[in-house]
């Protein structure tokens, strides 16, 4: 298999990974994966807010999902972790699916939107993007843009330090695409400088 393909492959699988685990784990606050392969299989770390959901009773769930990762996605021997969100305001994955949930209960989106940005903005994220895209007033569907804040959007700075999620909310009138965009606190920019001052040290001669 050409290395192209045998990449496009494993993305493709990733992927489906991602979109079950988001529906079996969403009580769990999911928040994304990865995946690494090791030298004695696969190393699949899972970060949630609640990592006992994902554990379960006795170690339950985690061996059923080992289970179907193994026999449904054909990973070889995965051994899955999982690592606690400490903030989840700054975990896209996390704030797409609240906001979709707020969709289905029936919140409007401009102001289940405004209250998501409230309160990412009010944890200390630099900036927050929100897109949702669907049939929002009427018949025919659109993208809304809200934001607030500074995000990256092109180049490094915007892979390495800009967290992405999606989700989506199923209505009656069809479904909702969330997209969520957060650039956190602690993410610098590379022409961001800080100088710092060196204390000078005196000298003072004794009398």
């Amino acid at each position: 298999m050409a290395i192209e393909r045998y990449f496009i492959k494993e993305g493709i699988k990733e992927m489906l990974i991602d979109e079950y685990l988001e529906k079996e784990l969403r009580r769990a606050g999911y928040g994304g994966l990865d995946i690494k392969k090791t030298p004695l299989g696969t190393k699949v770390v899972i970060f949630a807010e609640r990592p006992g959901f994902v554990i379960g009773r006795g170690g339950r769930k985690i061996r059923e999902l080992t289970r179907i990762l193994e026999r449904r996605f054909n990973l070889e021997n995965p051994q899955i972790e999982v690592e606690e969100i400490k903030n989840s305001y700054f975990n896209a994955k996390v704030q797409a699916t609240r906001l979709a949930q707020a969709l289905e209960r029936g919140v409007h989106f401009r102001r289940a939107a405004y209250a998501a940005i409230r309160a990412i903005m009010n944890n200390g994220a630099r900036g927050v993007e929100i897109r949702i895209s669907g049939k929002l007033t009427g018949e025919r569907a659109k993208s809304v843009r809200f934001y607030q804040g500074y995000i990256a959007k092109v180049g490094n700075p915007a892979e390495t330090l800009v967290s992405r999620g999606y989700a989506q909310a199923l209505l009656k009138l069809g479904v909702l695409g969330v997209k969520v965009s957060i650039m956190p606190p602690d993410a610098r920019l590379p022409d961001e400088i800080e100088i710092v001052e060196k204390p000078i040290e005196e000298e003072v001669s004794g009398q």
